[in-house]
């Protein structure tokens, strides 16, 4: 921004104009500066429809689905169908990448036809340092591919997972999650297991919850699920 004043020599009395405007021009440069972020923050999740409380759900996943590290009845998606009344499919695979995820999903969409896909995956791709593009491409397509057979879809973000991260409680969910869900303009469930998995009182080894995680996790995933409209509060 230039000023008049600074082109010619001021005048007696207009020194302490000058200082004056150019005072008011960057407190307006930083008040620009710091809405921003707060512009950012302010955007509202994407919303669904209210799924019935009597509706299939698929909850598509790895180890962290089928619920390694505690009993069939306390993994996660048995107590979301406790919690909501939904019948959820636990089609979680122990060990399963996003590649073999995708690869099973066209069956269960066909044989279980779910009003809602629960999508977490990923873990088993960075563990195995596996490509962050090839994961994000097949994460979202199943995101796609499950939107297409006209259920909705919930995203859940899987913290890039090492063992050292794990013991060391240093966990935060991968940045492709957050991406995948505004690019699709689903909602994300964020924090749930880099939050359980950070915590040794709630694993039952360095990569899997235990019950009380578990419990905890879905604890979450049913909030996330409120605010976004998909379960009535």
């Amino acid at each position: 921004m230039t000023y008049a004043c600074l082109a010619r020599p001021a005048a007696p009395g207009t020194a302490a104009t000058c200082a004056l405007a150019r005072r008011r021009a960057l407190m307006a440069g930083l008040a620009l500066v710091a809405a921003a972020p707060l512009a950012a923050c302010g955007r509202k999740a994407p919303r669904g429809q209210v799924v019935p409380p009597d509706a299939t759900v698929l909850a598509l996943g790895d180890s962290l689905t089928s619920g390694v590290g505690a009993s069939a009845d306390t993994a996660y998606p048995a107590v979301l169908q406790r919690l909501t009344g939904w019948k959820v499919v636990n089609g979680g695979v122990s060990g399963d990448t996003s590649a073999q995820a995708l690869e099973r999903l066209p069956a269960l969409l066909q044989k279980h036809q779910p009003a809602l896909v629960i999508v977490s995956i990923g873990g088993n791709d960075f563990l195995r340092r596996q490509s962050a593009t090839a994961t994000r491409t097949h994460i979202r397509s199943i995101c796609t591919q499950a939107r297409a057979s006209g259920a909705q879809v919930v995203l859940v973000a899987v913290p890039e997972l090492t063992f050292l991260a794990a013991s060391a409680g240093l966990l935060s969910d991968h940045a492709m999650y957050e991406e995948i869900a505004s690019e699709l303009k689903i909602p994300l469930h964020s924090k749930g297991w880099s939050t359980v998995l950070a915590d040794a009182s709630l694993r039952s080894d360095q990569i899997h919850a235990n019950a009380t995680g578990y419990e905890r996790f879905a604890q979450g995933l049913v909030e996330t699920l409120k605010s976004t409209g998909l379960l009535v509060r």
